[in-house]
């Protein structure tokens, strides 16, 4: 009590069965009395508040002529009500309008009134829940993120990209998984798999282990094999396997070991990032299936390994066995290579993933 209201102003809410209703105001004036609490059943008709129209805002004085607010007549027999209207940070709201932005969890101080005298409606507040939050947060980028995103759109702009994908078996990462090797302590990794299948496959294709400048197809004879390392706020880094060509797993697990070390240390230097002549990037969640990844200019092609999964087959008697998969990728320079050269690549690099090493 003791609030001035205007004139139109929502002053409480009706509730029936089938809607809620805001009431406006009938007068200008000093709320004097409240009849109605909050969730009282009133006869339709009934006097719910008592507006004084002569009254000072801030005085609660017993009205000398009542004058009768709004009544409840949206039912055929009883309608709960609310109080006054309340609001935050000095805005009147009423309770309609105060519980959908509570339940949205908008401040009405956010919100623009479009109501008398700037009131906040109910299609305001409506309005402002399904809108969601609007301001804007500016987010700083790293060095290391900014120069990775520029390269990236070099890549991508200048590189005519396609991609292939193949499904194959893979009974190694399989078996590493279920019974992991152990070296120091540690089990070896699916990706240390992955990189010596992929060393296998690239002697084969030694096209696809190479460099476009200009208009000139470099074969590299040395297999400098990025690993795909992903993090915030830093970015995706790519850290080589340099020379890997007679690396057995065992010694490409430790050198993964001892890159992931200096990137957790932030001591990668400028040795372990550059000459990379193919990029691999291992699936970057337990629920990737597949991924296609930019090729790395001026490299020619990159391969994607999505989660090894294990799916029912049959055996030659046709009985149903678990067999285990998993998604490979290449995206490749159409300058290069194409879709076929590109599927036989990866059904190569799958033969490498089937058995036991």
């Amino acid at each position: 009590m003791g609030e001035y209201v205007n004139r139109d102003e929502p002053l409480f809410e009706v509730s029936t069965d089938k809607v809620d209703s805001e009431m406006p105001s009938p007068a200008a004036g000093v709320l004097v009395q409240i009849l109605a609490g909050d969730g009282d059943t009133v006869e339709t008709g009934a006097r719910v508040a008592v507006i004084d129209e002569n009254a000072e805002p801030g005085s609660v004085v017993a009205p000398t002529t009542p004058t009768p607010t709004a009544t409840a007549s949206a039912g055929p027999r009883s309608t709960p009500t609310t109080s006054a209207p309340s609001g935050s940070a000095g805005i009147v709201v009423s309770p309609v309008v105060r519980r959908i932005l509570s339940d949205g969890r908008v401040e009405a101080s956010t919100v623009v009134g479009t109501g008398p005298g700037g009131q906040i409606t109910r299609r305001d507040a409506e309005r402002a829940v399904a809108l969601g939050p609007t301001e804007e947060v500016v987010v700083s980028l790293s060095s290391q993120r900014r120069r990775m995103g520029q390269h990236m759109m070099l890549s991508a702009f200048s590189i005519p990209h396609g991609f292939v994908s193949v499904e194959v078996d893979a009974g190694l990462l399989g078996a590493l998984r279920r019974q992991p090797r152990d070296l120091d302590g540690l089990p070896v990794s699916g990706e240390a798999a992955v990189v010596r299948a992929l060393v296998d496959a690239l002697e084969e294709f030694e096209e696809l282990n190479a460099t476009w400048m200009g208009d000139t197809l470099t074969v590299q004879r040395s297999l400098n094999i990025g690993v795909v390392r992903h993090g915030s706020p830093e970015g995706m880094v790519i850290p080589v396997v340099h020379a890997a060509t007679h690396l057995e797993v065992d010694a490409i697990e430790r050198r993964l070991r001892e890159l992931d070390t200096l990137r957790e240390a932030r001591q990668l230097g400028a040795d372990d990032l550059l000459g990379g002549t193919f990029t691999l990037m291992s699936s970057p969640s337990p629920h990737t299936v597949v991924v296609t990844p930019l090729i790395i200019a001026p490299q020619v092609a990159a391969l994607s390994v999505g989660t090894p999964r294990v799916v029912p087959a049959f055996d030659e008697s046709g009985a149903v066995v678990p067999r285990d998969v998993v998604t490979l990728g290449l995206s490749f320079d159409h300058r290069v290579c194409d879709p076929l050269i590109a599927a036989q690549f990866l059904e190569r690099v799958g033969q490498g993933l089937k058995g036991s090493r």
